[in-house]
C-alpha cells in the first residue's frame, strides 16, 4: 500500500512468523510506535489503524501486529495472559531494533484494553521505551510491573466508562514514572462517540511528540507561538 503521505510494508515477526504492518511516514521518522491490541482485536482494528495513520501524519513510524496467532486467540485465557502478551511485544520491539527502519528511532508503545497492560509490563523490562499511551486500557493488570515503569505513561479513559476509569485511577497511583491521566468527556469504552477518537489522537500525538521527539516538539511549539 502506497500513498503520498506514507507507506506500509509487511514484515515478519517472531516467534511464530506472524505478519506485521510497518508504516513509514513520508518524511524521516521522529520515532516508532508499536501497537498492542486488546481482547477481540487485531492488527486490522479500525480504531488503532486510525490512530496509527494520524501518528504517521505527525511523522512517526508505526507497527501494527497481532500478539496472538488465530489459534491462540480462540483460547480466552490467552487474551488475559499478560506475561505472554508482554513477551510477544518485547520480541517485536527487539525485532524492530534489528530493522534499518527502526534501529535508531526512539521507541513508544500504544496499548488498548489488555494490550495496555502488556505494553506497561514490556516497558518495565526495557530501557529503550520512552513513552507508553493506553487507550481504554487495563493498566491494573500490569500489577507488580507498574512501579517499575520508567517510560512516560499517558492513560486515556472515557468519561462514560466508570469501571475502567476506576481501575485506571488505581493504577495511576502505583506508577512512579512521569504520568498523566486524561478523561475524554462523553466517551465510552470503545470511543465510538463523535469526536472522542479524535481526542485520543490529539492526546497520543502530543504525548509521543513530547517524549519521543522533545527537541522537535519544542521547535514546533516555538513556531506556533511566533505565528
Amino acid at each position: 500500500m502506497m500513498s503520498m503521505q506514507n507507506r506500509i510494508v509487511s514484515v515478519t515477526l517472531p516467534p511464530h512468523g506472524g505478519e506485521g504492518l510497518l508504516g513509514l511516514p513520508a518524511a524521516p521518522a521522529r520515532g516508532i510506535v508499536l501497537f498492542a491490541h486488546g481482547s477481540g482485536s487485531s492488527r486490522f482494528s479500525p480504531r488503532n489503524a486510525y490512530v496509527a495513520d494520524a501518528l504517521r501524519q505527525a511523522g512517526f513510524a508505526t507497527l501494527l501486529f497481532d500478539l496472538l496467532t488465530d489459534d491462540e486467540a480462540e483460547d480466552r485465557a490467552n487474551v488475559f495472559d499478560i506475561a505472554l502478551l508482554a513477551g510477544r511485544l518485547d520480541q517485536a520491539a527487539t525485532r524492530v531494533r534489528e530493522m534499518a527502519a527502526g534501529r535508531d528511532l526512539p521507541l513508544g508503545f500504544f496499548g488498548a484494553s489488555t494490550g495496555a497492560a502488556a505494553a506497561l509490563v514490556a516497558a518495565a523490562g526495557r530501557q529503550d521505551v520512552r513513552a507508553v499511551v493506553s487507550r481504554g486500557g487495563r493498566p491494573d493488570l500490569a500489577d507488580q510491573a507498574l512501579p517499575k515503569v520508567t517510560a512516560a505513561t499517558l492513560l486515556i479513559v472515557g468519561g462514560n466508562d466508570p469501571e475502567v476509569l476506576s481501575l485506571n485511577r488505581a493504577a495511576y497511583q502505583r506508577l512512579r514514572c512521569t504520568r498523566q491521566l486524561e478523561i475524554v468527556p462523553g466517551a465510552t469504552h470503545l470511543f465510538e462517540e463523535k469526536g472522542t477518537l479524535e481526542a485520543v489522537v490529539a492526546l497520543a500525538r502530543d504525548w509521543f511528540a513530547r517524549h519521543l521527539a522533545p527537541e522537535l516538539a519544542e521547535a514546533e511549539h516555538v513556531v506556533q507561538r511566533s505565528a
